[in-house]
């Protein structure tokens, strides 16, 4: 009797694990190989593998939630899940399905930081998705230096390079307080010069006294923005010939602001530019530490020079 129940038991587990493995086998296998229709499927960044599984299952794309689970921990591949909208169809395979979810994403992210130029931001590009080629998107995307809003995107690998132009630029219009390009001019400066976020309304403040008076800004960055060249778009070390160069661009030899903006800011740079400090001060300076200094008056400035910088 003893060995009877044995043998049950035995017999019972033995078909248990052959319809386990006949079942896991089946889910591997393409829900329809004969459906090769492709269906968008988007995955929500941050999205747990359970509600990708269940979606999948509910879409027809696989047969097992469970075993899609089970292969993403097996394999732990669940870090490795990207967001993004992806083709998939009811004739790929469970593990082609996977491994299009975590390697073959049809977008990809990017973040654009405050105060770059157009050059940088085809650079970032190119670096993302190598068919975008820098030379078209500088052209396309030039005109709108200062609105092209620095933020992170999830771009389509097959947007063309107008629609990721009127991507940042729709975006600036949805999020920047100004569409005046005198305060997006000022807000570029103010990006490129403020090292630190309390200095950004003092520096607007400096911009708009000096303005008033018709002084030259002489404002650093506007010379950076004509020298700058791939590998180095920023030079700090200018000397006294590059003060002189003949551009618009150039604050020091020019009154008023330059024609165009020299990078494109963020918000706090756009606030500033609207909400200038109130103060006298008309000179500033940057210490090696990047602290900067302010003064009223030329004496008062070249006693920071003295001060701060001829250490």
């Amino acid at each position: 009797m003893l060995k009877r129940i044995f043998l049950f038991i035995f017999l019972f587990f033995s078909i248990f694990l052959a319809l386990t493995i006949t079942f896991y086998f089946i889910s591997l296998s393409p829900v329809d190989p004969q459906n090769q229709a492709f269906i968008d499927f988007t995955v929500p960044k941050g999205q747990p593998a359970q509600l990708i599984a269940k979606r999948l299952k509910e879409l027809g794309l696989i047969k097992s939630s469970f075993v899609f689970k089970l292969l993403i921990y097996k394999k732990n591949l669940s870090n490795q899940l990207q967001a993004g909208k992806f083709q998939l169809s009811p004739a790929m395979s469970l593990e082609k399905i996977i491994d299009t979810l975590t390697k073959g994403s049809q977008d990809y992210w990017i973040t654009f930081p405050e105060g770059l130029r157009v050059e940088e931001y085809a650079e970032l590009l190119a670096n993302k998705n190598p068919s975008i080629d820098k030379s078209s998107f500088i052209l396309a995307a030039k005109p709108f230096e200062g609105r092209l809003f620095p933020d992170t995107y999830r771009i389509p690998q097959s947007e063309s390079i107008e629609g990721i132009v009127q991507l940042l630029t729709d975006t600036f219009k949805s999020k920047s307080p100004t569409e005046e390009d005198k305060v997006i001019i000022i807000a570029s400066l103010i990006e490129r010069e403020a090292k630190h976020q309390s200095d950004r309304a003092l520096i607007s403040g400096v911009i708009y006294n000096r303005l008033s008076l018709g002084m030259p800004l002489q404002v650093d960055a506007t010379i950076q923005y004509i020298i700058g060249r791939s590998g180095n778009w920023w030079p700090k070390n200018l000397s006294k010939e590059d003060l002189q160069i003949n551009s618009p661009f150039n604050t020091y030899l020019n009154p008023g602001l330059p024609p165009k903006p020299i990078a494109n800011p963020g918000l706090a740079s756009l606030k500033a530019a609207l909400n200038p400090a109130k103060t006298n001060y008309l000179y500033y300076l940057s210490d090696a530490q990047g602290n900067n200094h302010y003064a009223a008056s030329l004496e008062e400035h070249n006693q920071n020079i003295a001060k701060y910088l001829n250490r």
